[in-house]
C-alpha cells in the first residue's frame, strides 16, 4: 500500500505548496494560521472600504448630478443596521452618480471576494493568504475538503457559533448598544476559538472538529488519523480499539438502555401509554381553552351588540330626554368596546348641535382612546372634501366647517391625553388646522410638551400648530435612544406654515418636501434629520441642532439660522438668499452650489466647508471662518471679506469681482508702501493661493500681496 507521502509527493500543485518562503517557515503554524486569517479578512474589508472611501469623496468634493441612492444600498444598509441597532439613515437620499456607482461596487466586492476565498479554500484547500503562509485545510482523507465542508468550517464554526454567543450576551447585557465593546468582545471570542481550542488533542480549532477538516502546515505531509500508529501493533492496542469502538459511553448507553426495556417490557409499555395519554390530555385542554376564550369573546361582543343597540335606540326615540340623560347615555356608549358604537360616537359628533353635548361625545372619543383615530380620521377627511367641493354654498359650508372643527377637537384631546401611546398612528393627509380664514368656526392644534413618536403626519395640513418642546421620536421597544427601533414620525409633504416647533425633538424624523414657511425651530432639535426640498423660507431657526441634517435642494430663503449648529450638514443646492446666519456653524458641512446671495454669515464657521460653486454674491463674510474651505469656482462678487478667515482655503476659479478684502478706512493701494498690519487683519488672506482666482483689480491684489497672499503678480 502507498504512503500518504509517497502520494503527496505526487501532486505537483500540493508539491508547489511544499516550497514557500523562507519567512513562512521561520514562524509557527499557529501563527501562519493567525496571519493568514487576518490577512484574509484585511483583504474582504479593504474591498470595501476603498470604494466607499473614493464614493464618499466624489459626493462631498464633485459637482456631478444627484440621482437617488440605489435601492439594493437601501436594502443592504437597513439589513446591516437592523441586526447590529445602528439608527438608520430613514428615508431616501440623492448622492452622486459617481457614488451609487462605487458604494454599489463596495457593496458587491466584499461577498464576491468572500465566495471566491471559500471556493479556493474547496476545491485547493487554501486560499491565496493561505499560500503565501503555507497553511492549508484538508479532510480526513488529506484531500481538499469540498464546498460542503468549507460551508460548515467557515459558516458555522468559525463565524456562526462564536458570533451567536457573543451576540447573544451583547444584544441582552447592560453594554447594548455599544457597538466597540461588541467588536472587542467579537475579536476576543474569534481569536479564543481560533487559537485557544487547538491546544486541545489533535490540535483542532472548533472550526475544524466541526467541520471534520484539519489545518496543516503546507509543508509537512499529512497522515490521516486511521493511519498514525506510534508503535508497533500489540494486543493491548487491540484492546483499545474493541473499547474504543464498542465500550464507548455511547454504546453503552444504548445497550443498557435496549436490555432494560427487553427485560422490563411491563413498564416500558407503561412508560409509552403515559407519555401518550398526556401528549393527547395537554393537546385536548389546549384546544379546549382555545374553544372557550374564542367562545368568551363572542359571547363578550354580542354583549357589547345589544348594550349598544339598547343604549342607541334610548338616545333616538327620547327625543324629550334631559341633556342630562342624553349624557349620561352617550358616555354609556363610550365605555363599550364595540367597534360600531365607536363610528356611532364619530358620526353623532358631526350631526350634534349642542355645545354641552358636543362636549359630553368628544369626552367619550377621548375614554375610547386612539382606537377612535381612524373612524375620526375618515370623518375628517369626508368634510374636508365636502367643504373643498362646495364653493357655491356658504351656509352649508360653514356648517361644515363647525363639524369639522369639534372633529378636530377631538382629535387633538386624544392626541393630548394618550400622547405617549401613538407610536402606530396612522393621521396621513388629516386636516388639523383652519380650512378657511373667513370662518366663524377657528381652530389651532395644541400639543405643547406631547410624546408624538411614530406618529404618520404625512401630507396632513399642521398650519399654525404649536408643538413646542414635543418629542417626534422615542426609544423603540428597547429603551434605548439612537437604535434601529426608534419610534420616529413621518411629517415628510406635510403643510405647517407658521407652526411653532420651538425646542421640539425632531431628530432624525422624515420632513423631507414639508412646507414650514415662516415656522418656528428656535432651538429645536434637528440631528440627522431628512429635509429634502423643504420650504424653510423665512422660517426662524436660531439656535436649532441640525448637525448630520439632510437638506438638499431645501429653501431657507430669508430664514434666520443665526447661531445654529450645520456641522456635518448635506446642504447641496439648498437656497439661502437674504437668509440671516450671524455666527452659524456650518464647519464641516456640504455647501455645493448653495445660493448664499444678499445673506449675512457674519461671524460663521465655514471652516472645512465645501463651497463649491457656490453663490455668495454680495453676501456679507465679515470676521467668518473660512479655513481649508473649499472655494473652488464659487461666486464671491461684491461680497464682504473683511476680517475674513481664509487661511488655507481653495479659491481657484473663484470670482472676487467686486468683493471687499481690505477693512474699511485705509486705501489698499498705499499699503505696498505701508508695514502689513498685524493681528486678524494680517492673517487674513496669509499663505492662501489666488493664482487662478479671478475677478481681481488692482486694490485687491494689494491687499492680497501686503498681508502674505500668493499671486504671480506679487513682487
Amino acid at each position: 500500500m502507498t504512503t500518504p507521502i509517497a502520494r503527496r509527493s505526487t501532486n505537483p500543485s500540493k508539491r508547489s505548496q511544499q516550497q514557500p518562503n523562507g519567512k513562512a517557515n521561520s514562524m509557527s503554524l499557529v501563527t501562519r494560521r493567525l496571519a493568514a486569517w487576518t490577512t484574509e479578512i484585511a483583504l474582504i474589508a479593504v474591498s470595501g472600504l476603498v470604494p466607499y472611501g473614493i464614493g464618499v469623496f466624489a459626493n462631498n468634493h464633485g459637482e456631478l448630478s444627484r440621482v437617488p441612492l440605489n435601492p439594493v444600498l437601501g436594502l443592504v444598509e437597513r439589513e446591516v443596521a437592523r441586526p447590529l441597532a445602528l439608527p438608520i439613515a430613514y428615508g431616501t437620499r440623492n448622492v452622486s452618480w459617481l457614488t451609487n456607482f462605487f458604494w454599489t461596487v463596495g457593496a458587491i466586492a466584499p461577498l464576491t471576494l468572500s465566495c471566491w476565498q471559500l471556493y479556493l479554500l474547496a476545491k485547493t484547500g487554501s486560499t491565496i493568504p493561505k499560500r503565501w503562509f503555507a497553511v492549508r485545510v484538508v479532510s480526513e482523507t488529506g484531500t481538499a475538503p469540498g464546498i460542503l465542508a468549507v460551508l460548515v468550517r467557515e459558516g458555522v464554526g468559525r463565524w456562526g457559533l462564536p458570533m451567536s454567543v457573543v451576540y447573544i450576551l451583547w444584544r441582552y447585557s447592560p453594554i447594548f448598544p455599544n457597538l466597540f465593546l461588541f467588536a472587542g468582545l467579537a475579536a476576543i471570542t474569534l481569536l479564543g476559538e481560533s487559537l485557544g481550542f487547538p491546544r486541545w488533542r489533535s490540535q483542532r480549532a472548533l472550526h475544524d472538529r466541526v467541520a471534520g477538516t484539519y489545518t496543516i502546515d503546507a509543508t509537512q505531509p499529512f497522515t490521516p488519523p486511521q493511519n498514525r500508529r506510534t508503535q508497533p501493533w500489540n494486543e493491548a492496542d487491540e484492546e483499545a480499539a474493541i473499547a474504543s469502538v464498542v465500550m464507548s459511553p455511547e454504546n453503552i448507553r444504548k445497550s443498557n438502555l435496549w436490555r432494560w426495556i427487553r427485560q422490563n417490557p411491563s413498564i416500558a409499555l407503561f412508560a409509552m401509554a403515559l407519555v401518550s395519554m398526556v401528549a393527547v390530555l395537554s393537546t385536548l385542554v389546549a384546544t379546549q381553552v382555545y374553544v372557550q376564550s374564542q367562545e368568551n369573546s363572542r359571547v363578550k361582543e354580542e354583549g357589547n351588540r345589544k348594550q349598544f343597540s339598547e343604549l342607541e335606540q334610548r338616545l333616538k326615540n327620547n327625543s324629550n330626554a334631559t341633556v342630562e340623560e342624553r349624557q349620561r347615555i352617550i358616555m354609556a356608549i363610550g365605555t363599550l368596546n364595540y367597534s360600531q358604537s365607536t363610528q356611532f360616537l364619530v358620526d353623532l359628533l358631526a350631526e350634534e348641535t349642542n355645545p354641552i353635548l358636543l362636549n359630553t361625545i368628544q369626552q367619550a372619543l377621548v375614554n375610547v382612546g386612539a382606537d377612535a383615530i381612524p373612524d375620526l380620521k375618515r370623518k375628517n377627511q369626508l368634510l374636508t372634501n365636502e367643504i373643498n367641493s362646495q364653493s357655491g354654498d356658504a351656509s352649508q359650508r360653514q356648517v361644515r366647517q363647525q363639524q369639522l372643527q369639534v372633529n378636530q377637537q377631538a382629535i387633538n384631546k386624544i392626541l393630548a391625553v394618550y400622547s405617549n401611546q401613538l407610536k402606530n398612528i396612522d393621521l396621513n393627509r388629516v386636516q388639523l388646522s383652519q380650512t378657511n380664514a373667513n370662518a366663524t368656526a377657528y381652530f389651532n392644534l395644541l400639543l405643547d410638551k406631547a410624546d408624538l413618536w411614530g406618529v404618520n403626519f404625512k401630507g396632513a395640513n399642521l398650519d399654525q400648530a404649536s408643538f413646542k418642546a414635543s418629542r417626534f421620536r422615542g426609544p423603540g421597544e428597547d429603551g434605548r435612544w439612537d437604535t434601529y427601533d426608534d419610534w420616529v414620525a413621518d411629517l415628510s409633504q406635510a403643510q405647517m406654515k407658521q407652526a411653532n416647533f420651538s425646542d421640539a425633538n425632531l431628530s432624525r424624523v422624515l420632513l423631507n418636501k414639508s412646507n414650514l414657511s415662516r415656522a418656528t425651530l428656535n432651538k429645536a432639535n434637528l440631528t440627522g434629520a431628512r429635509l429634502i426640498g423643504t420650504n424653510l423660507s423665512s422660517a426662524q431657526l436660531v439656535g436649532a441642532d441640525l448637525r448630520g441634517a439632510v437638506l438638499e435642494n431645501a429653501s431657507l430663503t430669508g430664514a434666520d439660522i443665526s447661531e445654529a449648529k450645520l456641522t456635518d450638514a448635506e446642504l447641496y443646492g439648498a437656497k439661502f438668499g437674504r437668509a440671516i446666519a450671524i455666527g452659524t456653524q456650518l464647519s464641516y458641512a456640504n455647501l455645493t452650489k448653495t445660493d448664499w446671495q444678499a445673506a449675512d454669515l457674519s461671524g460663521a464657521y465655514l471652516n472645512h466647508a465645501n463651497l463649491t460653486s457656490a453663490n455668495l454674491n454680495a453676501v456679507r463674510l465679515s470676521r467668518a471662518i473660512l479655513r481649508s474651505a473649499n472655494l473652488e469656482n464659487s461666486n464671491l462678487r461684491n461680497a464682504d471679506l473683511s476680517l475674513t478667515d481664509l487661511q488655507g482655503a481653495n479659491v481657484a476659479g473663484a470670482d472676487f469681482q467686486g468683493a471687499i478684502l481690505s477693512p474699511g478706512g485705509q486705501d489698499p493701494s498705499e499699503e505696498f508702501v505701508q508695514k502689513p498690519q498685524l493681528g486678524a487683519q494680517s492673517a487674513v488672506v496669509k499663505g492662501v493661493d489666488f493664482t487662478f482666482a479671478k475677478g481681481l483689480d488692482p486694490k485687491q491684489l494689494a491687499y492680497i500681496c501686503t498681508q502674505g497672499g500668493i499671486h504671480p503678480r506679487c513682487p
